[in-house]
């Protein structure tokens, strides 16, 4: 299955059909430069990317990626810091290997799973997908990761497995925000209903550009939902709980009348502080234009179905 939108994809995001095929190599250059400018070493030994050799998913759209220097030096990490920057900084203080993560809830098989025990069992795929934040900019990610429904098909949900709430680790002796108890309540927890984490375009996240996931985007395991804003796609997951009814969430428990438990991209529901109709492309030069947000992200056509009759209004 090809991701396709709506409308024509615009020429400047597309790749060339000479660059794409020469992309890995790119990659690796642009891995080994941000490497060199930003200070943060790579995370194997002989600056080989981990995952430079797994496929391309036929999920992926074909666009033009967000340069990795951006990525990872534009991060929302409240645990450590208000500040896109400095939480790059201090996230590289948690510790991420081993990591283990727990499954519970409605399911057959519950347990605590060590990561690397958890990957044996999947099969890796690199996944392009535009990722919008909330805060009306975006970019396009190369993730490496397998889909949710895998890991959650071998717990056996049980048929009153309704929905999946995910927690974020809680170590407030290195997470600064969390040890002040400031903004939210932690540790930071999301929730899905149960069709949408099976969706094939939900994935588990381990990393990206073909490398380990740097610490700062959510190390060693995060969330990625693509037609939903970016906060819904928790970082640093270490519990996984399926359940009968809608479990709480961070930021809609924070400010319900501003984050939805959906929170599907939709620019005709604006955010009450600014618009959602239009985002901002990170590296896009800078006379290029503001991008129109599409529905969904541009995923409408394959996600659109799991909201039907619904009032995407109110359920924002």
């Amino acid at each position: 299955m090809i991701i396709k939108t709506k409308k024509t994809i615009p020429a400047s995001e597309i790749t060339d059909p000479h660059v794409f095929k020469e992309r890995r190599k790119i990659i690796k250059a642009l891995v080994a430069l941000t490497a060199m400018g930003s200070g943060i070493g790579p995370v194997v030994a002989g600056n080989k990317p981990r995952w430079a050799n797994v496929p391309e998913s036929n999920l992926s759209a074909k666009l033009i990626t967000t340069p990795s220097e951006i990525i990872e030096n534009y991060t929302n990490y409240y645990e450590f810091s208000y500040n896109k920057h400095d939480s790059t900084k201090l996230a590289q203080q948690l510790p991420t290997d081993p990591w283990s993560v727990e499954i519970s809830g409605e399911v057959e098989k519950s347990g605590t799973y060590y990561l690397e025990d958890i990957l044996r069992q999947q099969t890796l795929q690199e996944h392009i997908y535009r990722f919008r934040c909330v805060e009306a900019w975006s970019m396009v990610i190369p993730w490496v990761g397998f889909a949710l429904g895998d890991l959650l098909r071998k717990a056996q949900p049980l048929s009153t497995a309704k929905f999946v709430k995910f927690t974020s680790v809680y170590q407030p002796e290195i997470m600064p925000r969390q040890k002040k108890d400031t903004l939210l309540e932690w540790p930071y927890s999301e929730g899905l209903r149960i069709d949408e984490a099976m969706h094939p375009l939900t994935l588990l996240a381990v990393g990206m550009y073909g490398d380990t996931m740097p610490k700062q985007n959510g190390a060693p395991l995060r969330l990625v939902v693509p037609w939903k804003y970016g906060f819904k796609s928790i970082k640093a997951i270490v519990k996984i709980e399926l359940s009968k009814k809608a479990p709480t969430t961070s930021w809609n428990r924070f400010a319900p009348g501003e984050y939805g438990f959906y929170a599907n991209v939709n620019p005709n529901v604006p955010h009450p502080r600014w618009s959602q109709n239009s985002e901002r492309l990170l590296g896009s030069g800078f006379f290029t234009p503001r991008r129109e947000t599409e529905l969904f992200n541009g995923y409408g056509e394959q996600v659109a179905g799991l909201y039907k009759d619904m009032n995407l209004q109110h359920f924002f």
